[in-house]
Protein backbone atom coordinates (compact mmCIF):
# COMPACT_ATOMS: atom_id res chain seq x y z
CA UNK A 1 0.00 0.00 0.00
CA UNK A 2 1.42 3.72 -0.70
CA UNK A 3 2.20 5.92 1.89
CA UNK A 4 0.00 8.86 2.50
CA UNK A 5 0.66 11.93 2.77
CA UNK A 6 -1.05 14.66 5.37
CA UNK A 7 -0.99 18.53 4.37
CA UNK A 8 -0.79 20.02 7.89
CA UNK A 9 -1.78 23.58 7.11
CA UNK A 10 -0.32 26.39 8.54
CA UNK A 11 -1.97 28.64 11.32
CA UNK A 12 -0.35 31.70 13.62
CA UNK A 13 3.37 31.38 15.37
CA UNK A 14 3.11 33.02 18.95
CA UNK A 15 5.90 36.12 19.65
CA UNK A 16 7.69 34.06 21.41
CA UNK A 17 8.44 31.67 18.47
CA UNK A 18 6.19 29.02 19.51
CA UNK A 19 3.15 27.25 18.35
CA UNK A 20 -0.53 28.65 18.64
CA UNK A 21 -3.07 26.31 19.88
CA UNK A 22 -4.35 26.34 16.69
CA UNK A 23 -1.06 25.21 15.32
CA UNK A 24 -0.62 22.14 17.94
CA UNK A 25 -4.33 21.29 17.65
CA UNK A 26 -3.71 21.31 13.78
CA UNK A 27 -0.46 19.03 14.38
CA UNK A 28 -2.10 16.98 16.77
CA UNK A 29 -4.91 16.29 14.56
CA UNK A 30 -2.40 15.07 11.78
CA UNK A 31 -0.28 12.54 13.74
CA UNK A 32 -3.22 11.01 15.32
CA UNK A 33 -4.56 9.69 11.92
CA UNK A 34 -1.18 9.64 10.10
CA UNK A 35 0.72 7.25 12.76
CA UNK A 36 -2.17 4.86 12.93
CA UNK A 37 -1.54 3.97 9.22
CA UNK A 38 0.35 1.34 7.65
CA UNK A 39 2.32 2.32 6.66
CA UNK A 40 3.07 5.67 8.97
CA UNK A 41 2.12 8.82 6.90
CA UNK A 42 4.55 11.47 5.22
CA UNK A 43 3.53 14.78 6.74
CA UNK A 44 4.24 17.77 4.99
CA UNK A 45 3.64 21.27 7.60
CA UNK A 46 3.13 23.97 5.21
CA UNK A 47 3.44 27.80 6.09
CA UNK A 48 5.69 30.72 5.68
CA UNK A 49 7.21 33.29 8.15
CA UNK A 50 3.65 35.14 8.92
CA UNK A 51 3.61 38.25 11.96
CA UNK A 52 6.15 36.26 14.33
CA UNK A 53 9.19 33.93 13.02
CA UNK A 54 10.37 31.51 12.72
CA UNK A 55 7.78 29.73 9.57
CA UNK A 56 4.95 28.03 10.43
CA UNK A 57 5.78 24.95 8.78
CA UNK A 58 9.30 25.10 11.40
CA UNK A 59 7.40 24.68 13.96
CA UNK A 60 5.00 22.24 12.80
CA UNK A 61 7.65 20.31 11.99
CA UNK A 62 9.76 20.67 14.97
CA UNK A 63 6.63 19.27 16.91
CA UNK A 64 6.26 16.43 14.82
CA UNK A 65 10.07 15.84 15.49
CA UNK A 66 9.57 16.32 18.99
CA UNK A 67 6.18 13.23 18.89
CA UNK A 68 8.62 11.27 17.82
CA UNK A 69 8.30 11.27 13.36
CA UNK A 70 11.47 10.61 11.50
CA UNK A 71 13.24 13.26 9.37
CA UNK A 72 12.77 11.40 6.54
CA UNK A 73 8.86 11.23 6.84
CA UNK A 74 8.36 15.06 7.30
CA UNK A 75 8.56 17.62 3.94
CA UNK A 76 8.49 20.98 4.99
CA UNK A 77 7.03 23.24 2.75
CA UNK A 78 7.88 26.93 3.72
CA UNK A 79 6.74 28.94 1.48
CA UNK A 80 2.72 29.04 1.82
CA UNK A 81 1.85 32.33 2.71
CA UNK A 82 -2.11 31.64 2.34
CA UNK A 83 -4.50 28.75 1.81
CA UNK A 84 -3.91 29.39 -1.56
CA UNK A 85 -0.22 29.36 -2.22
CA UNK A 86 0.54 26.63 0.41
CA UNK A 87 -2.11 24.45 -1.62
CA UNK A 88 -0.50 25.11 -4.94
CA UNK A 89 3.56 24.06 -3.22
CA UNK A 90 2.41 21.45 -1.15
CA UNK A 91 0.88 19.84 -5.16
CA UNK A 92 4.09 21.00 -6.46
CA UNK A 93 6.12 19.80 -3.56
CA UNK A 94 4.10 16.14 -3.66
CA UNK A 95 4.44 15.96 -7.59
CA UNK A 96 8.36 16.64 -7.35
CA UNK A 97 8.73 13.26 -4.72
CA UNK A 98 6.46 11.43 -7.30
CA UNK A 99 3.74 11.28 -4.55
CA UNK A 100 0.62 8.99 -5.81
CA UNK A 101 -0.56 7.70 -2.01
CA UNK A 102 -3.89 8.96 -0.34
CA UNK A 103 -3.74 12.57 0.52
CA UNK A 104 -5.38 14.16 3.61
CA UNK A 105 -5.36 17.92 5.10
CA UNK A 106 -5.37 18.76 8.56
CA UNK A 107 -6.85 21.93 9.55
CA UNK A 108 -9.62 23.03 11.37
CA UNK A 109 -13.37 22.15 10.31
CA UNK A 110 -14.23 25.68 9.38
CA UNK A 111 -11.27 25.55 6.76
CA UNK A 112 -12.16 22.24 5.60
CA UNK A 113 -14.33 23.15 2.77
CA UNK A 114 -11.50 25.41 1.40
CA UNK A 115 -8.90 23.70 1.58
CA UNK A 116 -10.26 20.49 0.23
CA UNK A 117 -11.61 22.33 -2.92
CA UNK A 118 -8.57 23.91 -3.27
CA UNK A 119 -6.73 20.55 -3.58
CA UNK A 120 -9.24 18.87 -5.34
CA UNK A 121 -9.31 21.71 -8.41
CA UNK A 122 -5.51 21.34 -8.15
CA UNK A 123 -5.78 17.75 -9.58
CA UNK A 124 -5.02 15.93 -5.81
CA UNK A 125 -7.75 13.86 -4.38
CA UNK A 126 -8.00 14.51 -0.71
CA UNK A 127 -9.78 14.22 2.35
CA UNK A 128 -9.82 15.45 5.66
CA UNK A 129 -8.27 13.97 8.75
CA UNK A 130 -10.35 14.55 11.70
CA UNK A 131 -10.33 18.38 12.39
CA UNK A 132 -9.35 19.20 15.56
CA UNK A 133 -11.78 21.35 18.09
CA UNK A 134 -10.84 24.58 17.52
CA UNK A 135 -11.83 28.45 16.67
CA UNK A 136 -15.06 27.40 15.09
CA UNK A 137 -16.05 25.91 18.26
CA UNK A 138 -15.18 28.41 20.49
CA UNK A 139 -18.42 30.60 21.21
CA UNK A 140 -20.58 31.46 19.01
CA UNK A 141 -19.76 35.31 17.57
CA UNK A 142 -15.96 33.97 17.21
CA UNK A 143 -17.26 30.65 15.51
CA UNK A 144 -19.62 32.62 13.63
CA UNK A 145 -16.33 35.11 12.08
CA UNK A 146 -14.44 32.03 11.64
CA UNK A 147 -17.15 30.48 9.07
CA UNK A 148 -18.13 33.80 7.25
CA UNK A 149 -14.49 34.60 6.85
CA UNK A 150 -14.50 32.07 4.27
CA UNK A 151 -17.81 32.65 2.51
CA UNK A 152 -15.86 35.18 0.00
CA UNK A 153 -12.28 33.50 0.43
CA UNK A 154 -13.67 30.12 -0.90
CA UNK A 155 -14.90 31.04 -4.55
CA UNK A 156 -12.17 33.82 -4.65
CA UNK A 157 -9.36 30.89 -4.18
CA UNK A 158 -11.34 28.74 -6.46
CA UNK A 159 -11.48 30.65 -9.37
CA UNK A 160 -7.23 31.08 -8.64
CA UNK A 161 -6.59 27.43 -8.36
CA UNK A 162 -8.54 26.49 -11.73
CA UNK A 163 -6.53 29.33 -12.83
CA UNK A 164 -3.14 27.72 -12.13
CA UNK A 165 -4.29 23.87 -12.94
CA UNK A 166 -5.06 25.70 -17.04
CA UNK A 167 -1.77 27.23 -16.27
CA UNK A 168 0.02 23.69 -15.19
CA UNK A 169 -0.15 24.76 -11.69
Amino acid sequence: MSRAAVVILGAAVRPDGSPSRALRDRVAAALAWGEAQAPKALYVPTGAVGRHGPAESAVMARLLAEAGVEAGRIAEEPTGTDTFSSAVACIRLLRARGHHGPLRIATHRYHLPRSLLLFRLGGMPARAVPPPPGPAATGQPRRWFWRLREVPALPYDAALMAWARLRGI
